[in-house]
């Protein structure tokens, strides 16, 4: 037996319904004049009796009806605008979270709405239908991976400071709240069972990034490799380094020499208190893994890997790149003229939008 294809009241439909109830007729009564369930009927009054002599209105639920099917079947923005589509798969191809292709889209389209779309309106696309097959895939480019959305987790508050070295306490101001650049922090990627690490330092101000290779974490060879890539930085983007408490930085002393940079130290178990240089640790994760062995990483990898870092938007950063403020500090810098100084980005071509993000496999 075919089942029966619910119809939705017409206008006319309900103009009738109005009329019968005015002259006191019951729903079953209605309900057979149309040759509809008594509970449809029942349904519709009991919904729709709205002012104070509870008299039915016609037009009143017809017209919120019409509106809410209508916007049930209206369709996302992204799925009606093509260009738009391509740009948000060519952002999560490029390992860019909704937040930041959001924010680079504000960005490079400013005057384009069009263009322009919320990280919770491309969350809901892409967990609009967590079991189909290209939802999966997507959700398999998102950074967790996750099969639905959850609530990030709180952490615990340690707090106890370093034996020896100069306690984050007494790091200057300007460092603290990231009034000029050339403030840093420093940290190890440690490979399986400990056996080969890197190194990554990142500039507090604009998040610059630098991956050092290293050939062990013996303090002596850190220290070593920390100092010839500071030094190749500009003299006055050298100030400041916050690291944690690996024995690694046992030299530290020998870096101020070496650099010019004070080395103040985090407490234990407070990796908060690096913040930036923990969550630039997690995107380098995301290409090599907890299983790299970076014996096996060559410095042209390592190096393509620091590009990409650097030249991936920032949510921090207005949307902007490490590189992109690096470089406008420097010029700032070399030009000793803080007035006029911005950063215009402006529409672009829809190619340089992520032209400078490509997949990397290291």
């Amino acid at each position: 037996m075919e089942a029966k294809k619910f119809v939705r009241l017409t206008l006319s439909e309900r103009v009738i319904i109005e009329t019968l109830l005015g002259e006191k007729r019951s729903k079953s009564d209605i309900a057979k004049k149309f040759g509809r369930s008594r509970s449809t009927i029942s349904n519709e009054v009991n919904k729709w009796v709205v002012d104070s002599q509870g008299v039915y209105r016609a037009e009143l639920a017809y017209g919120y009806s019409t509106a809410m099917n209508d916007y049930k079947r209206r369709k996302d923005k992204i799925t009606l605008s093509k260009a738009l589509k391509v740009h948000v798969f060519r952002g999560l191809l490029s390992h860019l979270s909704p937040e930041l292709i959001s924010g680079r889209l504000r960005l490079m389209f400013p005057n384009d709405p069009t263009m322009n779309v919320s990280y919770d309106s491309i969350s809901r696309y892409i967990y609009a239908h967590p079991q189909g097959a290209l939802n999966q895939k997507m959700i398999k480019l998102l950074v967790r991976r996750k099969s639905r959305r959850r609530m990030p987790k709180k952490r615990a508050d340690p707090s106890t400071r370093i034996a020896e070295g100069i306690g984050i306490g007494s790091r200057p101001l300007e460092a603290e709240d990231r009034l000029s650049v050339g403030h840093w922090e420093g940290d190890l990627l440690i490979g399986p069972k400990g056996s080969s690490c890197i190194g990554s330092i990142v500039e507090r101000k604009t998040r610059y990034a630098l991956l050092v290779k290293l050939s062990s974490k013996k303090a002596k060879t850190v220290r070593r490799a920390f100092a010839r890539r500071l030094n190749q930085q500009p003299a006055e983007f050298r100030k400041t380094m916050t690291y944690d408490n690996g024995t690694e930085m046992a030299e530290h002393k020998r870096l101020t020499q070496q650099t010019g940079m004070s080395v103040y130290f985090a407490h234990p178990y407070s990796s908060w208190e690096r913040g930036i240089n923990e969550n630039t640790n997690g995107l380098v994760r995301r290409y090599s893994s907890k299983r790299t062995d970076f014996r096996t990483v060559s410095k042209a990898e390592l190096e393509r890997l620091e590009e990409h870092l650097n030249n991936r938007p920032r949510k921090v950063l207005g949307y902007y790149t490490p590189k992109e403020m690096y470089h406008f500090e420097i010029r700032n810098a070399n030009l000793h003229d803080h007035d006029g100084m911005v950063l215009a980005m402006g529409n672009k071509s829809p190619s340089d939008l992520f032209s400078f993000l490509t997949p990397l496999r290291v």
